[in-house]
């Protein structure tokens, strides 16, 4: 198994790559419909190194190891019966994922605060006349709640996003850092592992639960993501790298699930 860096890849692969490693076999994998990256790692995961990862999209459930191509282009609403192995009602979804201390699932935010805390309600001061107005939480709010562990994971990393305090809250991250208000407010104790952005991948410090620098990404300085962050970063006397793709995992990426190259648009 090759494990040396590639030099050429897009943004979308490395941030792909990263959310394989995630995986581990064995998980079941929640993605929602059009989510690439996601979409795109799980699937890697599941071709290099989980063969019993299960991936949920939409009410299906698909495992595409044998698949000779498995493109996530294919993977929207019109082909869901395509790869599907099973497939629940509506109504049964949520039950089902209350049980599964194995599932990971992936949610992003039109606002994220330092503790991992997500709106995608709105934004403004009154809630009857939003400045902006998000797509809601669209099942997110239950999601987080019960799944084995949850990612966030933002299309952009800006002021604007990444801020001191949420407007609204739509899903729970680690409140108000203070370790037991989530068991508190009758959650499980287990808030988003990392927020990844198109600039670096942040954890969550173990006692405070503030946001963390873990890894920037390669070419990207520290000064950037500080200038573009909206809250006091915690930055560790240490800072990663991001691991680059291998030139292994991006043959599979482009051979075998990114065949129209979105990843690289």
């Amino acid at each position: 198994m090759s494990t040396q860096a590639s030099e050429n890849y897009s943004l979308n692969e490395l941030l792909a790559v990263f959310v394989s490693k995630e995986i581990v076999d064995g998980d079941h994998v929640a993605v929602g419909r059009n989510l690439l990256i996601p979409m795109a790692g799980a699937l890697l995961a599941q071709l290099h190194h989980g063969p019993n990862v299960r991936i949920g999209f939409g009410h299906a459930t698909t495992n595409l190891h044998r698949e000779p191509l498995a493109d996530i282009a294919e993977m929207d609403w019109r082909n869901e019966l395509k790869w599907a192995e099973s497939y629940r009602p509506e109504d049964r979804t949520m039950i089902a994922l209350k049980h599964l201390s194995k599932t990971v699932f992936f949610i992003g935010g039109i606002q994220i605060d330092r503790f991992g805390n997500s709106n995608m309600i709105g934004v403004g001061e009154d809630y009857k006349r939003l400045g902006f107005r998000g797509p809601g939480a669209i099942g997110t709010t239950s999601l987080t709640t019960y799944v084995g562990r949850y990612y966030i994971l933002l299309n952009s990393h800006t002021n604007r996003i990444l801020v001191d305090h949420c407007d609204y809250i739509s899903c729970v991250g680690w409140d108000n850092g203070r370790g037991v208000d989530r068991v508190q407010l009758g959650l499980p104790a287990n808030g988003p592992k990392y927020c990844i952005t198109p600039l670096c991948v942040m954890d969550f410090e173990v006692r405070t639960r503030c946001m963390r620098l873990k890894s920037l990404h390669p070419g990207i300085t520290l000064d950037r993501v500080l200038e573009n962050t909206g809250f006091d970063l915690i930055i560790p006397d240490e800072v990663g790298i991001t691991p680059e793709p291998t030139a292994e995992e991006l043959q599979i990426l482009r051979t075998r699930i990114d065949l129209r190259g979105r990843l690289r648009d």
